[in-house]
């Protein structure tokens, strides 16, 4: 069973063998310590507990076990973690299936496995072939190609088919890889898919090859680029070129930057841009999206400038703004791509993405630039940028590019927003809603927060003397009798341990018991002027009085604490 299987898992590893692959701890009390990998920090926030097999971070609020740490880390379902700390541990997983979920799992497999074949088969053509001498007439160097296992696909109709079968894959699951295709009209007749194209490996974000694309190399041919049709493996919905290898980039850097096509991936690593990933043969979609915010919620759009490449940035940002990312755009010169740019001025790239514009003002640039009569300016701005302002779902940033617009547009920010207003409402259509928008947590009080705080000392330290000071103490201020049964976040035993090291300070206790006391007077004062405000309304001298009392009380016991 899955259960067993994941015991297994942690008997074999700690959680200190999973994370210290990603990231460089040190010991600091109870916890390991380091840098976490899902934010950019110069001060290490992320603690790893060794007794409890958890981590959590203090500045971005993640936490978990080690597999949920694989998960977010590798960009993969629990499944997929299961497989990569399985393979680490040593342990076999196939268990965990049963019946038709085991055949399932089985064919899986095996198309993964043709998947890798098919791509060290292409990459096996590359030498002298005539895409190699195209890839490099693009400005890909060696390292770039082999590094990215770039391929060759012959021009002959059944090379690869018969290379494949005759290592033992079938023609039927060649056929569900997308590998071959049957000719039409010709019933069990197959022929490869791609010939005679420079072929890109396409890889899940755990560095799977699921797909390819090929770029055709004769001139006359109809389809420049051919990618693989939809399959079992690979979704075009939720894949993203390159993830696999800018997912890291992407995190230290602090922003994904989205870019045309698979030669602009290659060029922008190749420059220095790690954190360059593109789609792969679809529009973004929300499924993207949310691949997208594991890693980073800042998204700076590098597509072509024409006017389709516009577009293609006007509808990526909406879709981009309204899922909660912040979106920035690099203004490119007409007619070039990033791939172009690179290549000839690798310095003028770098200073364009530096000098990349929020989305609102870099399209009001872009307007501003092309359209010179005030009303068709207003007319343009109404059609793309009213929409981005209204996918953008944190009232004070609108605010700020309503302003922005205004000043731009030389209008009032009162008439921008009655324009926004009277905007279609498609313009807004769940704004802020979609499905991978942020999950808030509900807000909680001050009092709940240090409460669990408390509690996790408490557990943290028992049968000490400090423990049984902070549950007596609990039970005064709170006039309860028992600790809530509620169980405890990994965020609140974190805190415990860095607080109280290995050995529990009585100082640190007070200031802890003060902190909560505080919380729990202060917000029943809060309590007591409502409902003093509320007796006042209704004419009931008898409440009044009560209020009055017990505001009075609160507010000298606030006084005692120096509140």
């Amino acid at each position: 069973m899955a259960g067993d299987t994941v015991q297994q898992i942690k008997e074999r590893l700690s959680i200190q063998d999973i994370i210290a692959p990603y990231v460089k701890l040190r010991r600091a009390g109870r916890s390991m310590v380091g840098l976490c990998p899902f934010h950019k920090e110069k001060t290490g926030s992320f603690h790893v507990s060794l007794e409890r097999g958890t981590w959590h971070c203090f500045g971005c609020g993640l936490g978990g076990d080690g597999f949920s740490f694989i998960e977010k880390i590798e960009g993969v379902d629990f499944k997929g973690a299961l497989k990569i700390l399985a393979e680490k541990a040593g342990v076999q997983i196939t268990s965990i299936y049963g019946g038709k979920d085991r055949e399932d799992v089985s064919k899986k497999e095996r198309l993964h496995a043709l998947m890798s074949r098919a791509g060290e088969w292409y990459a096996g053509n590359l030498s002298g072939s005539p895409a190699e001498t195209y890839a490099k007439k693009r400005g890909l160097s060696g390292e770039t190609i082999t590094a990215w296992r770039l391929g060759f696909a012959p021009e002959a109709w059944r090379a690869l088919l018969e290379a494949l079968t005759a290592e033992g894959f079938s023609t039927q699951e060649l056929l569900a890889a997308g590998l071959i295709k049957e000719a039409d009209g010709k019933p069990g007749t197959y022929y490869d898919r791609f010939r005679n194209r420079l072929v890109f490996p396409i890889r899940d974000a755990a560095g799977r090859v699921v797909a390819f694309t090929g770029r055709a190399l004769a001139a006359d041919e109809q389809a420049k680029y051919l990618n693989s049709p939809e399959t079992e493996l690979y979704h075009k919905s939720d894949i993203l070129f390159g993830m696999d290898r800018a997912k890291d980039a992407i995190r230290t850097r602090g922003f994904t930057m989205l870019v045309e096509g698979q030669v602009d991936v290659l060029h922008a690593h190749q420059a220095g841009f790690q954190n360059a990933i593109a789609l792969s043969g679809t529009a973004l979609t929300e499924r993207h999206l949310a691949l997208l915010k594991r890693y980073s919620e800042n998204l700076m759009l590098v597509l072509d400038a024409d006017p389709a490449g516009l577009k293609a940035t006007a509808r990526s940002a909406a879709l981009a703004l309204r899922a909660g990312l912040r979106v920035k755009a690099a203004r490119l010169p007409q007619g070039k791509d990033p791939a172009d740019l690179i290549s000839d001025d690798p310095q003028d790239f770098a200073k364009r993405v530096t000098d990349a514009k929020p989305i609102v003002e870099f399209f009001l640039a872009e307007l501003a630039a092309e359209e010179h009569d005030p009303h068709r300016l207003l007319r343009l701005a109404e059609g793309i940028v009213l929409p981005l302002l209204a996918a953008i779902p944190s009232p004070m940033e609108r605010e700020h590019f309503i302003q922005a617009t205004a000043r731009a547009l030389g209008l009032s920010a009162e008439a921008v927003r009655e324009s926004l207003k009277r905007a279609p409402k498609d313009f807004a259509a769940d704004r802020g809603t979609t499905s991978v928008q942020r999950e808030v947590a509900p807000k909680r009080v001050p009092s709940e927060l240090r409460a669990e705080q408390l509690i996790a000392v408490v557990h943290a330290y028992p049968e000490t003397a400090l423990a049984e000071r902070l549950k007596s103490e609990y039970f005064r201020i709170t006039e309860a009798h028992e600790l809530p049964p509620a169980a405890i976040p990994e965020s609140a035993l974190f805190f415990a341990e860095q607080t109280f090291g290995e050995s529990p300070d009585e100082a640190a206790g007070d200031e802890l018991l003060h902190a909560f006391e505080e919380a729990v007077i202060r917000e029943a004062y809060q309590e007591a002027v409502a409902n003093l405000r509320r007796a006042e309304a209704s004419g009931d001298a008898s409440a009044v009085s009560d209020a009055q009392n017990r505001c009075t009380t609160l507010s000298a016991r606030l006084a005692v604490l120096g509140a």
